[in-house]
């Protein structure tokens, strides 16, 4: 059995917390005070992930999208709800928001880089002075499609695409989540295809008229990799048992 500050503790240091800037609180967002015996980890902080973690039997339960933003107020409750379950159940809450997401070994964008066979990984995608994701070259020339095919096994959804770019990729950039500000840079660094979770409308002709290659692989489907690896950095440091709980949201 292990504290949940003494886990708080080894994450807060291994994801250097406290020098990135986000809008997310990261850290510990409810301790229960109750030793850790299973460790839970997931995408989004909702009821249906706390409710499944109290089935799992889960003591201490990771997200990448955690309960407090900046400028959000709770005006529906829903936060207070939220917290009230974990205070009963004796769940306590762990969020790495940009953290996990710029992680050159544990995070979504270095995870999927890895994944999807990326070599020369660089730093890409820049927010308030940090780069979140990943760019670099793939092996060898290929085409959207098999790319396409790639990431959907990697992130269990079917990723939206936009043929505007070389027919042949390259290189690629990534960043995972709602990631599609860094679209422009993508172009203006020369990448063949530019690859994030979910656009938004203008995107369209935006990529359209560069003619730069885009993969929209969801927003859920791309940030699952992260908090799996915390998972199991936990286990393998620890000894506690983790378990991955997958509420997948479709939306892009």
């Amino acid at each position: 059995m292990v504290s949940p500050i003494s886990l708080t503790r080894y994450l807060n240091k291994i994801l250097s917390v406290s020098k990135i800037p986000d809008y997310g609180r990261n850290g510990c967002q409810f301790n229960s005070k109750k030793n850790v015996g299973k460790v839970g980890v997931a995408v989004d902080a909702c009821m249906q992930t706390f409710e499944a973690a109290s089935k799992f039997k889960c003591d201490f339960l990771i997200v990448h999208h955690g309960l407090f933003w900046r400028g959000v107020r709770d005006t529906d409750g829903l936060r207070a709800k939220r917290l009230n379950f974990l205070k009963k159940k004796k769940i306590s809450l762990y969020a790495a928001h940009l953290p996990l997401d710029l992680h050159p070994k544990y995070g979504n964008n270095a995870v999927l880089a890895d994944l999807l066979g990326v070599k020369d990984k660089k730093p890409f995608g820049g927010y308030n002075g940090v780069s979140i994701g990943f760019g670099g070259l793939l092996p060898k020339k290929t085409d959207l499609h098999a790319l396409c095919n790639k990431l959907k096994k990697h992130t269990n959804t079917k990723p939206v695409s936009f043929h505007f770019g070389p027919k042949k990729i390259r290189s690629v950039a990534i960043v995972s989540g709602g990631g599609s500000s860094a679209l422009l840079e993508a172009y203006e660094s020369g990448f063949d295809c530019f690859i994030t979770g979910e656009g938004s409308h203008k995107n369209y002709h935006q990529a359209k008229e560069l003619k730069l290659n885009v993969i929209l692989g969801g927003h859920y489907g791309t940030e699952t990799h992260g908090v799996k690896q915390l998972g199991q950095l936990l286990s393998q440091v620890y000894g506690v048992e983790y378990e991955f709980i997958d509420v997948p949201v479709t939306l892009w």
